[in-house]
Protein backbone atom coordinates (compact mmCIF):
# COMPACT_ATOMS: atom_id res chain seq x y z
CA UNK A 1 0.00 0.00 0.00
CA UNK A 2 1.23 3.68 -0.74
CA UNK A 3 2.72 5.57 2.05
CA UNK A 4 2.27 9.15 1.54
CA UNK A 5 4.72 9.67 4.02
CA UNK A 6 8.04 7.36 3.48
CA UNK A 7 11.66 7.51 3.15
CA UNK A 8 11.18 6.86 -1.15
CA UNK A 9 8.89 10.11 -0.79
CA UNK A 10 11.92 11.66 1.20
CA UNK A 11 14.20 10.50 -1.83
CA UNK A 12 11.94 12.00 -4.47
CA UNK A 13 11.72 15.61 -3.04
CA UNK A 14 15.21 15.55 -2.51
CA UNK A 15 15.88 14.68 -6.35
CA UNK A 16 12.95 16.93 -7.48
CA UNK A 17 14.54 20.08 -5.43
CA UNK A 18 18.19 18.93 -6.62
CA UNK A 19 17.35 18.98 -9.82
CA UNK A 20 15.38 22.08 -10.00
CA UNK A 21 18.37 24.07 -7.62
CA UNK A 22 20.82 22.87 -10.50
CA UNK A 23 18.41 23.84 -13.58
CA UNK A 24 17.85 26.88 -12.27
CA UNK A 25 21.68 27.77 -11.59
CA UNK A 26 22.85 25.97 -15.13
CA UNK A 27 25.13 24.19 -12.90
CA UNK A 28 25.30 21.25 -14.44
CA UNK A 29 28.98 20.27 -12.90
CA UNK A 30 27.04 19.46 -9.84
CA UNK A 31 25.26 16.63 -11.35
CA UNK A 32 28.40 14.01 -10.42
CA UNK A 33 28.38 15.38 -7.14
CA UNK A 34 24.81 15.17 -6.30
CA UNK A 35 23.99 11.81 -5.62
CA UNK A 36 26.53 12.42 -2.20
CA UNK A 37 25.08 15.67 -1.18
CA UNK A 38 21.90 13.69 -1.37
CA UNK A 39 23.12 10.83 0.53
CA UNK A 40 25.71 12.32 2.45
CA UNK A 41 27.98 10.78 5.22
CA UNK A 42 30.46 7.77 5.53
CA UNK A 43 30.20 4.28 3.96
CA UNK A 44 29.29 2.30 7.98
CA UNK A 45 25.71 1.79 6.60
CA UNK A 46 26.27 -1.17 4.05
CA UNK A 47 23.24 0.24 1.19
CA UNK A 48 25.06 3.23 1.17
CA UNK A 49 26.24 3.29 -2.67
CA UNK A 50 23.20 1.38 -3.60
CA UNK A 51 21.26 3.85 -2.49
CA UNK A 52 23.62 6.79 -4.15
CA UNK A 53 23.37 4.14 -7.55
CA UNK A 54 19.07 4.56 -6.90
CA UNK A 55 19.53 8.34 -6.47
CA UNK A 56 22.00 9.04 -9.55
CA UNK A 57 19.38 7.16 -11.69
CA UNK A 58 16.57 9.19 -10.62
CA UNK A 59 18.09 12.24 -11.25
CA UNK A 60 18.64 11.00 -14.52
CA UNK A 61 15.27 10.30 -15.08
CA UNK A 62 14.15 13.70 -13.47
CA UNK A 63 15.96 15.35 -16.36
CA UNK A 64 14.40 13.45 -19.06
CA UNK A 65 17.43 11.26 -19.49
CA UNK A 66 17.40 7.52 -19.74
CA UNK A 67 18.62 4.94 -17.85
CA UNK A 68 22.49 4.34 -17.92
CA UNK A 69 23.46 0.50 -18.93
CA UNK A 70 25.01 -1.27 -15.67
CA UNK A 71 27.50 -2.69 -18.25
CA UNK A 72 28.65 0.19 -19.55
CA UNK A 73 31.32 2.95 -17.77
CA UNK A 74 29.43 6.19 -18.05
CA UNK A 75 29.33 9.28 -15.98
CA UNK A 76 26.23 10.43 -14.16
CA UNK A 77 26.49 13.61 -16.37
CA UNK A 78 26.73 11.89 -19.54
CA UNK A 79 23.94 13.35 -22.49
CA UNK A 80 23.23 15.93 -20.20
CA UNK A 81 23.93 18.53 -23.05
CA UNK A 82 20.68 17.01 -24.38
CA UNK A 83 18.26 17.52 -22.06
CA UNK A 84 19.80 21.06 -21.07
CA UNK A 85 16.90 22.53 -23.29
CA UNK A 86 14.20 24.49 -23.18
CA UNK A 87 11.92 21.49 -24.87
CA UNK A 88 11.77 18.02 -25.07
CA UNK A 89 9.39 15.44 -24.73
CA UNK A 90 9.67 11.62 -23.58
CA UNK A 91 11.64 9.28 -25.22
CA UNK A 92 9.69 6.14 -24.16
CA UNK A 93 9.28 4.21 -22.06
CA UNK A 94 8.11 6.80 -19.42
CA UNK A 95 7.61 4.69 -16.94
CA UNK A 96 11.40 2.89 -15.73
CA UNK A 97 12.67 0.30 -14.08
CA UNK A 98 15.96 0.63 -11.89
CA UNK A 99 16.60 -2.96 -12.19
CA UNK A 100 19.30 -3.06 -9.80
CA UNK A 101 17.20 -1.50 -7.33
CA UNK A 102 14.62 -4.10 -7.64
CA UNK A 103 14.31 -6.98 -4.62
CA UNK A 104 13.32 -9.23 -7.30
CA UNK A 105 10.16 -10.34 -5.20
CA UNK A 106 9.09 -13.83 -5.19
CA UNK A 107 5.53 -14.14 -7.48
CA UNK A 108 2.61 -14.74 -6.00
CA UNK A 109 1.88 -17.32 -3.79
CA UNK A 110 0.23 -18.23 -0.08
CA UNK A 111 2.36 -18.83 2.60
CA UNK A 112 2.31 -20.67 6.26
CA UNK A 113 3.35 -17.84 8.14
CA UNK A 114 4.89 -18.87 12.23
CA UNK A 115 1.19 -18.12 13.49
CA UNK A 116 0.49 -21.42 12.38
CA UNK A 117 -0.90 -23.19 15.55
CA UNK A 118 -0.96 -26.74 14.55
CA UNK A 119 -4.23 -27.42 15.49
CA UNK A 120 -6.03 -30.12 15.00
CA UNK A 121 -8.77 -29.14 12.95
CA UNK A 122 -6.67 -29.13 9.95
CA UNK A 123 -8.99 -26.32 8.62
CA UNK A 124 -6.28 -25.31 5.69
CA UNK A 125 -6.01 -28.98 4.75
CA UNK A 126 -9.24 -29.69 4.56
CA UNK A 127 -10.15 -26.40 2.33
CA UNK A 128 -7.24 -27.41 -0.04
CA UNK A 129 -8.75 -29.10 -3.39
CA UNK A 130 -5.17 -30.05 -4.73
CA UNK A 131 -4.28 -31.74 -1.41
CA UNK A 132 -0.91 -28.97 -1.62
CA UNK A 133 -1.54 -28.67 2.48
CA UNK A 134 0.92 -31.68 4.37
CA UNK A 135 2.08 -31.02 8.30
CA UNK A 136 5.88 -31.24 9.15
CA UNK A 137 6.36 -30.71 12.53
CA UNK A 138 3.04 -30.11 13.70
CA UNK A 139 2.67 -26.90 11.90
CA UNK A 140 0.89 -26.70 7.89
CA UNK A 141 3.12 -26.62 4.99
CA UNK A 142 1.88 -25.55 1.26
CA UNK A 143 3.74 -27.21 -1.71
CA UNK A 144 3.89 -24.95 -4.50
CA UNK A 145 4.25 -26.91 -6.91
CA UNK A 146 0.60 -28.34 -6.35
CA UNK A 147 -1.08 -24.71 -5.26
CA UNK A 148 -3.16 -23.58 -7.62
CA UNK A 149 -3.27 -20.03 -5.62
CA UNK A 150 -7.18 -20.13 -5.01
CA UNK A 151 -7.11 -18.79 -1.20
CA UNK A 152 -9.03 -21.25 0.06
CA UNK A 153 -6.29 -22.02 2.70
CA UNK A 154 -5.90 -18.55 3.91
CA UNK A 155 -9.62 -18.18 4.23
CA UNK A 156 -10.08 -21.61 6.25
CA UNK A 157 -7.14 -20.51 9.26
CA UNK A 158 -8.80 -19.70 12.24
CA UNK A 159 -5.58 -17.96 12.83
CA UNK A 160 -4.75 -16.06 9.90
CA UNK A 161 -1.66 -17.80 9.96
CA UNK A 162 -1.47 -17.99 6.08
CA UNK A 163 -0.54 -14.74 3.75
CA UNK A 164 -1.09 -14.26 0.54
CA UNK A 165 2.42 -12.41 -0.81
CA UNK A 166 2.06 -10.74 -4.02
CA UNK A 167 4.77 -8.27 -4.86
CA UNK A 168 3.79 -4.35 -4.47
CA UNK A 169 4.01 -3.26 -7.86
CA UNK A 170 2.09 -5.76 -9.52
CA UNK A 171 -0.53 -6.05 -6.69
CA UNK A 172 -1.21 -1.70 -7.46
CA UNK A 173 -0.82 -2.37 -11.45
CA UNK A 174 -4.34 -2.69 -12.79
CA UNK A 175 -3.25 -3.67 -15.96
CA UNK A 176 -1.49 -6.77 -15.16
CA UNK A 177 1.40 -5.13 -16.96
CA UNK A 178 4.30 -6.39 -14.40
CA UNK A 179 5.85 -9.97 -14.99
CA UNK A 180 8.66 -11.05 -13.91
CA UNK A 181 12.61 -11.34 -16.24
CA UNK A 182 14.94 -14.34 -16.24
CA UNK A 183 16.39 -13.18 -12.54
CA UNK A 184 12.92 -12.44 -11.28
CA UNK A 185 13.07 -8.86 -11.25
CA UNK A 186 10.23 -6.58 -12.08
CA UNK A 187 9.59 -6.27 -16.08
CA UNK A 188 6.88 -4.11 -17.08
CA UNK A 189 5.01 -5.07 -20.38
CA UNK A 190 5.15 -1.77 -22.01
CA UNK A 191 1.82 -3.02 -24.50
CA UNK A 192 -0.23 -3.23 -21.79
CA UNK A 193 0.82 -0.04 -19.32
CA UNK A 194 -0.89 3.01 -19.48
CA UNK A 195 1.76 5.02 -17.28
CA UNK A 196 -0.84 5.38 -14.50
CA UNK A 197 1.98 5.41 -12.34
CA UNK A 198 0.67 3.10 -9.00
CA UNK A 199 3.46 0.97 -9.48
CA UNK A 200 6.36 3.69 -9.40
CA UNK A 201 3.97 4.70 -5.42
CA UNK A 202 4.25 1.28 -4.18
CA UNK A 203 7.32 -0.06 -4.91
CA UNK A 204 8.94 0.02 -1.38
CA UNK A 205 12.27 -0.01 -2.95
CA UNK A 206 12.45 3.07 -5.11
CA UNK A 207 12.94 1.11 -8.06
CA UNK A 208 10.03 1.92 -10.65
CA UNK A 209 10.42 6.17 -11.98
CA UNK A 210 8.55 8.01 -14.58
CA UNK A 211 10.74 10.68 -16.49
CA UNK A 212 10.06 14.10 -15.96
CA UNK A 213 10.06 17.68 -17.74
CA UNK A 214 11.12 19.56 -14.95
CA UNK A 215 14.61 20.47 -16.40
CA UNK A 216 13.57 21.43 -19.91
CA UNK A 217 10.59 23.49 -17.93
CA UNK A 218 13.34 25.74 -16.11
CA UNK A 219 15.16 26.76 -19.23
CA UNK A 220 12.27 27.83 -20.88
CA UNK A 221 11.88 30.19 -17.84
CA UNK A 222 15.51 30.98 -17.43
CA UNK A 223 15.58 32.09 -21.36
CA UNK A 224 12.76 34.08 -21.36
CA UNK A 225 9.72 31.93 -22.50
CA UNK A 226 6.03 33.00 -20.96
CA UNK A 227 5.68 30.19 -19.55
CA UNK A 228 1.43 29.99 -18.53
CA UNK A 229 0.81 27.21 -15.45
CA UNK A 230 -2.60 25.99 -15.74
CA UNK A 231 -3.34 23.94 -12.58
CA UNK A 232 -5.71 20.89 -12.04
CA UNK A 233 -8.17 20.80 -9.50
CA UNK A 234 -6.81 18.75 -7.34
CA UNK A 235 -3.75 20.88 -5.91
CA UNK A 236 -5.90 21.74 -2.73
CA UNK A 237 -4.05 21.28 -0.11
CA UNK A 238 -1.41 19.41 -1.94
CA UNK A 239 1.81 22.22 -0.29
CA UNK A 240 0.75 22.62 2.92
CA UNK A 241 -2.93 22.26 5.29
CA UNK A 242 -3.53 26.04 5.24
CA UNK A 243 -2.19 26.93 2.01
CA UNK A 244 -4.46 29.27 0.16
CA UNK A 245 -5.36 29.62 -3.77
CA UNK A 246 -3.44 33.02 -3.78
CA UNK A 247 -0.41 31.69 -2.05
CA UNK A 248 0.12 29.43 -4.39
CA UNK A 249 -0.14 32.35 -6.96
CA UNK A 250 2.31 34.28 -5.80
CA UNK A 251 4.62 31.60 -5.49
CA UNK A 252 4.25 30.98 -9.01
CA UNK A 253 5.29 33.91 -9.99
CA UNK A 254 8.45 33.49 -7.91
CA UNK A 255 9.25 30.63 -9.43
CA UNK A 256 9.07 32.45 -13.06
CA UNK A 257 5.59 31.88 -14.23
CA UNK A 258 3.88 34.41 -16.29
CA UNK A 259 0.26 33.42 -15.06
CA UNK A 260 -1.22 30.48 -13.38
CA UNK A 261 -4.56 29.32 -14.50
CA UNK A 262 -7.25 26.60 -13.65
CA UNK A 263 -7.87 23.65 -15.15
CA UNK A 264 -11.28 23.29 -14.04
CA UNK A 265 -12.45 26.23 -16.41
CA UNK A 266 -11.45 23.29 -19.11
CA UNK A 267 -13.63 20.97 -16.89
CA UNK A 268 -16.50 23.20 -17.44
CA UNK A 269 -16.15 23.11 -21.03
CA UNK A 270 -15.26 19.36 -21.02
CA UNK A 271 -18.92 18.66 -18.65
CA UNK A 272 -21.04 20.83 -21.35
CA UNK A 273 -19.89 18.73 -24.37
CA UNK A 274 -19.75 15.64 -23.24
CA UNK A 275 -23.25 16.01 -21.92
CA UNK A 276 -24.58 16.73 -25.23
CA UNK A 277 -22.41 14.17 -26.65
CA UNK A 278 -24.17 12.12 -24.63
CA UNK A 279 -28.03 13.54 -25.24
CA UNK A 280 -27.37 12.97 -29.15
CA UNK A 281 -25.90 9.60 -29.27
CA UNK A 282 -27.22 7.78 -26.55
CA UNK A 283 -28.71 5.06 -27.14
CA UNK A 284 -29.71 6.27 -31.14
CA UNK A 285 -26.02 5.95 -32.07
CA UNK A 286 -24.33 3.80 -29.18
CA UNK A 287 -25.44 1.81 -26.30
CA UNK A 288 -23.49 3.97 -23.75
CA UNK A 289 -21.01 6.94 -23.82
CA UNK A 290 -17.53 6.71 -21.17
CA UNK A 291 -15.68 9.93 -20.08
CA UNK A 292 -12.85 10.98 -21.44
CA UNK A 293 -10.52 13.29 -19.14
CA UNK A 294 -8.57 10.19 -17.41
CA UNK A 295 -6.27 9.41 -20.44
CA UNK A 296 -5.23 6.13 -18.22
CA UNK A 297 -8.91 4.90 -18.40
CA UNK A 298 -9.23 5.91 -21.92
CA UNK A 299 -5.74 3.92 -22.65
CA UNK A 300 -6.67 1.11 -21.25
CA UNK A 301 -10.32 0.62 -22.66
CA UNK A 302 -8.99 0.85 -26.12
CA UNK A 303 -6.34 -1.56 -25.30
CA UNK A 304 -8.38 -3.97 -23.50
CA UNK A 305 -11.78 -3.30 -25.27
CA UNK A 306 -10.82 -2.02 -28.86
CA UNK A 307 -14.57 -2.50 -29.97
CA UNK A 308 -15.84 -0.21 -26.96
CA UNK A 309 -13.50 2.28 -27.92
CA UNK A 310 -15.95 4.59 -29.93
CA UNK A 311 -17.84 4.71 -27.30
CA UNK A 312 -15.74 7.35 -25.16
CA UNK A 313 -16.44 10.76 -25.18
CA UNK A 314 -15.14 12.55 -28.33
CA UNK A 315 -14.63 15.38 -25.60
CA UNK A 316 -10.77 16.61 -25.23
CA UNK A 317 -9.68 16.39 -21.85
CA UNK A 318 -9.86 19.64 -18.95
CA UNK A 319 -6.07 19.64 -19.78
CA UNK A 320 -5.98 19.95 -23.18
CA UNK A 321 -9.09 22.11 -23.87
CA UNK A 322 -7.84 25.11 -20.95
CA UNK A 323 -4.09 24.71 -22.90
CA UNK A 324 -5.92 25.44 -26.54
CA UNK A 325 -7.49 28.57 -24.78
CA UNK A 326 -4.89 30.15 -23.45
CA UNK A 327 -2.66 29.55 -26.57
CA UNK A 328 -5.43 31.01 -28.63
CA UNK A 329 -4.84 34.21 -26.44
CA UNK A 330 -1.05 33.81 -26.60
CA UNK A 331 0.11 32.26 -29.50
CA UNK A 332 3.29 32.40 -28.59
CA UNK A 333 2.86 31.51 -24.46
CA UNK A 334 4.25 28.28 -23.77
CA UNK A 335 1.97 26.28 -21.13
CA UNK A 336 2.82 23.70 -18.59
CA UNK A 337 0.03 21.56 -16.79
CA UNK A 338 0.69 21.19 -13.25
CA UNK A 339 -1.35 17.90 -11.56
CA UNK A 340 -1.39 14.68 -9.98
CA UNK A 341 -1.24 12.14 -13.24
CA UNK A 342 1.82 10.78 -13.97
CA UNK A 343 -0.20 9.73 -17.36
CA UNK A 344 -1.15 12.96 -18.38
CA UNK A 345 3.06 12.98 -19.12
CA UNK A 346 2.08 10.59 -21.86
CA UNK A 347 -0.97 12.22 -23.12
CA UNK A 348 0.81 15.76 -23.42
CA UNK A 349 3.26 13.89 -25.83
CA UNK A 350 0.81 12.65 -28.29
CA UNK A 351 1.29 14.06 -31.82
CA UNK A 352 -2.56 15.90 -31.32
CA UNK A 353 -1.58 17.52 -28.01
CA UNK A 354 1.82 18.45 -27.80
CA UNK A 355 1.07 21.43 -29.98
CA UNK A 356 -1.32 22.65 -27.02
CA UNK A 357 0.64 21.11 -23.97
CA UNK A 358 4.93 22.20 -23.75
CA UNK A 359 5.55 20.82 -19.88
CA UNK A 360 3.66 18.28 -17.86
CA UNK A 361 4.62 18.59 -14.45
CA UNK A 362 3.31 16.39 -11.09
CA UNK A 363 2.69 17.98 -7.82
CA UNK A 364 5.49 16.04 -6.01
CA UNK A 365 7.91 18.10 -9.39
CA UNK A 366 6.62 21.44 -8.13
CA UNK A 367 7.33 20.77 -5.14
CA UNK A 368 10.55 20.50 -5.73
CA UNK A 369 10.76 23.90 -7.61
CA UNK A 370 9.31 25.13 -4.41
CA UNK A 371 11.99 23.59 -2.23
CA UNK A 372 14.45 25.00 -4.51
CA UNK A 373 13.78 28.75 -4.58
CA UNK A 374 13.63 28.15 -0.41
CA UNK A 375 9.61 29.34 -0.83
CA UNK A 376 8.02 28.76 2.60
CA UNK A 377 4.22 29.63 2.30
CA UNK A 378 4.23 31.42 5.95
CA UNK A 379 6.17 33.94 4.71
CA UNK A 380 3.95 34.45 0.99
CA UNK A 381 1.13 37.01 1.21
CA UNK A 382 -2.18 35.68 0.47
CA UNK A 383 -3.62 37.47 -2.69
CA UNK A 384 -6.83 37.63 -4.28
CA UNK A 385 -7.90 34.40 -6.14
CA UNK A 386 -10.41 34.37 -8.92
CA UNK A 387 -12.53 31.67 -8.77
CA UNK A 388 -14.21 30.95 -12.38
CA UNK A 389 -15.08 27.38 -12.49
CA UNK A 390 -18.20 26.00 -11.73
CA UNK A 391 -18.39 23.72 -8.51
CA UNK A 392 -19.10 20.07 -10.03
CA UNK A 393 -16.00 21.12 -12.71
CA UNK A 394 -13.74 21.40 -9.55
CA UNK A 395 -15.32 18.33 -8.77
CA UNK A 396 -13.36 16.00 -11.45
CA UNK A 397 -10.59 15.91 -8.93
CA UNK A 398 -12.34 12.97 -7.33
CA UNK A 399 -14.11 9.70 -7.96
CA UNK A 400 -17.50 10.26 -9.57
CA UNK A 401 -16.67 14.15 -9.98
CA UNK A 402 -16.98 14.00 -13.79
CA UNK A 403 -20.32 11.72 -14.25
CA UNK A 404 -21.79 14.45 -11.33
CA UNK A 405 -21.01 17.17 -13.60
CA UNK A 406 -22.01 15.56 -16.75
CA UNK A 407 -25.16 14.94 -14.99
CA UNK A 408 -25.82 18.36 -13.73
CA UNK A 409 -25.45 20.05 -17.57
CA UNK A 410 -27.70 17.43 -19.15
CA UNK A 411 -30.35 17.98 -16.18
CA UNK A 412 -29.77 21.89 -17.42
CA UNK A 413 -30.27 21.44 -20.93
CA UNK A 414 -33.00 19.30 -20.39
CA UNK A 415 -35.03 18.51 -16.94
CA UNK A 416 -36.87 15.43 -17.84
CA UNK A 417 -33.85 13.25 -18.85
CA UNK A 418 -33.30 10.70 -16.60
CA UNK A 419 -29.32 10.20 -16.33
CA UNK A 420 -28.08 6.32 -15.10
CA UNK A 421 -24.70 6.52 -14.08
CA UNK A 422 -21.94 4.13 -13.03
CA UNK A 423 -18.72 5.27 -12.00
CA UNK A 424 -15.19 3.30 -11.28
CA UNK A 425 -11.88 4.11 -9.63
CA UNK A 426 -8.79 1.84 -10.10
CA UNK A 427 -8.07 0.26 -13.48
CA UNK A 428 -8.95 -3.35 -12.21
CA UNK A 429 -12.66 -1.76 -11.53
CA UNK A 430 -12.38 0.29 -14.83
CA UNK A 431 -12.39 -3.20 -16.94
CA UNK A 432 -14.73 -5.06 -14.85
CA UNK A 433 -17.21 -1.91 -15.47
CA UNK A 434 -16.31 -2.19 -19.16
CA UNK A 435 -16.74 -6.34 -18.68
CA UNK A 436 -20.17 -5.88 -17.58
CA UNK A 437 -21.02 -3.23 -20.17
CA UNK A 438 -19.62 -5.59 -22.60
CA UNK A 439 -23.27 -7.86 -21.90
CA UNK A 440 -25.80 -4.96 -22.21
CA UNK A 441 -26.64 -4.21 -18.82
CA UNK A 442 -25.35 -0.13 -18.80
CA UNK A 443 -27.10 0.09 -22.25
CA UNK A 444 -28.15 3.90 -21.61
CA UNK A 445 -25.38 5.01 -18.99
CA UNK A 446 -23.10 6.73 -18.58
CA UNK A 447 -19.98 5.13 -17.80
CA UNK A 448 -17.17 7.26 -15.23
CA UNK A 449 -13.48 5.46 -15.29
CA UNK A 450 -10.79 6.93 -13.14
CA UNK A 451 -7.67 5.02 -13.09
CA UNK A 452 -6.44 6.01 -9.74
CA UNK A 453 -8.37 4.57 -6.90
CA UNK A 454 -9.96 7.78 -5.24
CA UNK A 455 -9.88 9.50 -8.40
CA UNK A 456 -7.34 12.62 -9.20
CA UNK A 457 -7.13 13.14 -5.78
CA UNK A 458 -5.06 10.23 -4.98
CA UNK A 459 -2.63 10.09 -8.12
CA UNK A 460 0.40 9.39 -8.63
CA UNK A 461 2.09 12.47 -8.52
CA UNK A 462 -0.04 13.73 -5.30
CA UNK A 463 2.18 14.22 -1.93
CA UNK A 464 -0.85 14.58 0.17
CA UNK A 465 -3.63 11.63 1.65
CA UNK A 466 -6.36 11.53 -0.48
CA UNK A 467 -8.56 11.80 2.10
CA UNK A 468 -7.39 15.02 3.23
CA UNK A 469 -7.45 16.11 -0.32
CA UNK A 470 -11.03 15.14 -0.59
CA UNK A 471 -12.24 17.48 2.49
CA UNK A 472 -9.80 20.56 0.67
CA UNK A 473 -11.35 19.62 -2.42
CA UNK A 474 -14.93 20.08 -0.97
CA UNK A 475 -14.30 23.52 0.28
CA UNK A 476 -12.93 24.68 -2.68
CA UNK A 477 -15.99 23.51 -4.35
CA UNK A 478 -18.18 25.36 -1.57
CA UNK A 479 -16.33 28.66 -2.33
CA UNK A 480 -17.06 28.35 -6.25
CA UNK A 481 -18.99 31.47 -7.35
CA UNK A 482 -21.05 28.51 -9.98
CA UNK A 483 -23.20 26.01 -9.46
CA UNK A 484 -23.84 24.72 -13.18
CA UNK A 485 -21.05 24.44 -15.69
CA UNK A 486 -23.17 26.08 -17.96
CA UNK A 487 -22.28 29.33 -16.48
CA UNK A 488 -19.22 29.79 -17.31
CA UNK A 489 -17.89 32.64 -18.78
CA UNK A 490 -16.43 30.61 -20.90
CA UNK A 491 -19.16 29.48 -22.96
CA UNK A 492 -18.79 31.25 -26.24
CA UNK A 493 -14.85 29.46 -26.61
CA UNK A 494 -16.73 25.66 -27.00
CA UNK A 495 -15.92 26.12 -30.74
CA UNK A 496 -13.01 25.62 -30.09
CA UNK A 497 -14.15 21.72 -29.76
CA UNK A 498 -14.69 22.00 -33.04
CA UNK A 499 -11.59 23.52 -35.02
CA UNK A 500 -9.57 21.30 -37.22
CA UNK A 501 -12.16 18.07 -36.24
CA UNK A 502 -10.94 16.64 -39.25
CA UNK A 503 -7.14 16.38 -37.85
CA UNK A 504 -8.60 14.47 -34.91
CA UNK A 505 -8.82 10.73 -34.64
CA UNK A 506 -11.92 9.49 -33.94
CA UNK A 507 -10.67 7.26 -31.00
CA UNK A 508 -6.97 8.38 -30.63
CA UNK A 509 -8.18 12.12 -29.68
CA UNK A 510 -8.04 12.13 -26.48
Amino acid sequence: MRNITCDIADMRKRVFAEVAKMAYAQDYERMNRLPYEILPGDETRDTIFLERAIVGERIRLAMGLPLRSIAEHSLLSDGVEKSAVAEKYYDPPLINIIKYACNACPPTHYEVTNMCQGCLAHHCYHACPKDAISFQKGKAVIDQDKCIKCGKCKAACSYQAIIRFERPCQQACGMDAITSDEMGRAHINQDKCVSCGMCLVNCPFGAIVDKGQLFQLIHAINRGEKVIAIIAPAFWGQFGENVTAGQVKEAMKILGFAALEEVAVGADLCAIEEAEEFLRDVPEKQPFMATSCCPAWSAMAKKEFPGMAPYISMTMTPMVLTARLHKRRNPKCKIAFIGPCAAKKLEASRRTVRSEVDFVLTFEELRGMFEAKGIDFTNIPDAEAIYEASAPACGFAAGGGVAKAVEEVIHRIDPTVEVKTVCAEGLRECRQMLRIARTGKYDGYLLEGMACPGGCIAGAGTVQLPEKSRQRLEKYKAAAPLSNPMDTAYMEEIKLLHEEYEDWDRVGRH
